[in-house]
């Protein structure tokens, strides 16, 4: 592997179809202002640099990123690309990440809009994350101890597991199909609508309307806070351990809670039961 320390490229496509490098210490910036710096490159290491221009990992095969910062003229920095790690780094240019696959990112700080839409496989640890329309239509994913912050997460998704996270999200999971959320709090309105095969096991729901026109949907041990005309129209099975401000026409399943402030029925046509009271 051929290494490269301490240098700056400033220029368009300045590595251009590179194999086999290691990159230390070094940045991609510059008057030029250049793109693309790393298109079309294989088994790259990137350690320590500075990503202060547009588009540098586009079409790459194995790429390990570490300790680097991708600034917010970074603009989308990764797309197009598989198999990469992406470790102790900031990516803070909009669309970081899209259209890739075989994904890893650890202890990194995210700050992207449309951050990782259309991504398959990707697995992110103990990272912070702030973004609109973060991960959509992505698959076959994977976080622990993500904390995120933003609008419009998580929608169109699919094959998902999600453990031991904070989100605080406007609209999260419309549309979502086959997704997992395990020791979490997800805070927001208008949570998981039209979702299918959504399942959440000892969360922390916090908003008004979450989980309405729902398939398949299961709640194990949740609590519920603050959250009004919950389950309208939606096919449910939860057990819930706190009381639910109101319910609204659950369509069909069973809803077990301690006590609801308000039942509203005004379709004769959802039949779901609410059953009240700790349980035997």
């Amino acid at each position: 592997m051929k290494i490269i320390e301490n240098q700056t490229y400033p220029e368009e496509r300045a590595l251009y179809g590179s194999h086999n490098l290691l990159l230390k210490h070094c940045r991609f910036d510059g008057k030029e202002d250049g793109e693309s710096a790393l298109k079309e490159c294989q088994n790259i290491q990137v350690t320590d640099c500075f990503c202060n221009l547009h588009y540098p990992f586009w079409h790459n095969c194995g790429l390990h990123i570490d300790h680097t910062t991708m600034t917010e003229l970074c603009r989308a920095a990764l797309w197009y690309s598989q198999n990469i790690s992406i470790t102790n780094s900031k990516l803070h240019g909009i669309k970081a990440l899209r259209e890739c696959s075989h994904v890893t990112i650890e202890h990194c700080d995210i700050l992207s809009p449309e951050f990782g839409w259309s991504v398959q496989e990707i697995t992110m640890r103990s990272c912070t994350v702030e973004s609109v329309y973060f991960m959509m239509r992505s698959a076959q994913i994977h976080f622990d101890d993500v904390q995120f912050k933003g609008k419009y997460s998580f929608q169109y998704i699919q094959d998902a597991v999600f453990e031991n996270c904070t989100f605080d999200t406007k609209d999260a999971f419309w549309h979502a199909k086959n997704v997992t959320v395990r020791d979490s709090v997800v805070k927001g309105e208008y949570l998981a609508w039209y979702s299918d095969g959504l399942t959440l096991e000892r969360c922390k729901i916090i908003g008004t309307q979450p989980l309405c026109y729902c398939k398949n949907l299961k709640l194990i041990d949740c609590e519920m806070l603050h959250t009004d005309l919950a389950f309208e129209k939606s096919d449910v099975d939860a057990t819930i351990t706190t009381n639910v401000d109101s319910i609204k026409n659950p369509y069909v399943g069973t809803i077990r809670v301690p006590s609801v402030t308000e039942v509203i029925r005004d379709d004769p046509k959802a039949v779901g039961v609410i059953r009240t009271g700790n349980p035997t």
